[in-house]
């Protein structure tokens, strides 16, 4: 890829990744950890969403939260 699609692309997900940041710092302290999965459900998100861009990581991200329940499966699943 080019510098200049590279840039793009990290302008594209900025928003997302400071979205997943203030849940960090805000809400995830109060709850405790509770994801049955390693990475985090947010960590897994910034992952996703740096590899494999807007759409995909948010297509991926959100498959992930929506098994993070307690009759959901759970251990190491990578971005």
């Amino acid at each position: 890829m080019t510098k200049l699609t590279l840039l793009f692309r990290k302008v594209l997900i900025a928003p997302f990744v400071l979205l997943i940041n203030l849940y960090r710092w805000t809400i995830s302290p109060w709850i405790g950890p509770k994801c049955r999965y390693t990475p985090t459900c947010s960590q897994y998100a910034l992952d996703a969403f740096r590899k494999y861009g807007v759409i995909k990581g948010f297509w991926r991200s959100l498959k992930r939260v929506s098994r993070c329940h307690p009759w959901g499966g759970s251990g190491y699943d990578p971005a």
